[in-house]
């Protein structure tokens, strides 16, 4: 089983060392590198851009100028989607973004994770959670959302929140872990 595969299935695997992964993170790592160096007025450019380093995207996001991923194929975003400034997605597993989502500046998005036990973290081993976001969420600034974490649909994460567990819809959630405050009345 490849490293790629491993990761996939949330199995420890290792990034370093494996020239598959290595080269794929250099070529949209490079491609995000255009994007963010792209004149912001150059939407043409822009999406052509974005096309290429979100290939499982078919609709155009609109992303604030940097982002950053890491591989870019794991991603896939609805319809109607904007993220402010410094997004960074760490898709080393699927990350699914629902229809009317809006994000705010300096948040991540981190799939991977990294295991307790000090040998085996030093060893460069690491674990991937998918992470999904359902429809018309909206995360404010400075959110960190951790692996495996599923926000539900309609639902609002308050600014700088670190979302460590499964948000339920319909609700506002905030702080550090994130936790549920109230419903939001529909």
């Amino acid at each position: 089983m490849t490293e790629k595969e491993k990761a996939k299935q949330g199995l420890l695997y290792n990034a370093n060392h494996d020239e598959e992964l290595i080269n794929e993170r250099f070529k949209v790592k490079d491609l995000c590198f255009k994007y963010n160096n792209t004149l912001p007025s150059n939407m043409n450019e822009k999406q052509k851009l974005l096309k290429e380093i979100l290939p499982n995207v078919y609709t155009n996001p609109y992303i604030e100028q940097p982002f950053i991923c890491d591989y870019g194929y794991s991603i896939e975003i609805g319809e109607n989607f904007y993220s402010n400034h410094n997004l960074i997605i760490l898709d080393t597993t699927t990350v699914k973004i629902g229809n009317n989502v809006m994000i705010g500046p300096n948040c991540g998005i981190y799939t991977a994770g990294h295991p307790e036990n000090v040998q085996i973290r030093n060893s460069g081993l690491e674990y991937a959670k998918p992470i999904t976001i359902g429809n018309n969420v909206w995360i404010g600034g400075n959110v960190v959302i951790l692996p495996g974490v599923t926000i539900g649909d309609n639902s609002i994460i308050g600014a700088g929140s670190i979302v460590t567990k499964d948000i339920p819809s319909n609700v506002i959630a905030v702080g550090n872990p994130c936790t549920v405050k109230r419903k939001i009345a529909m």
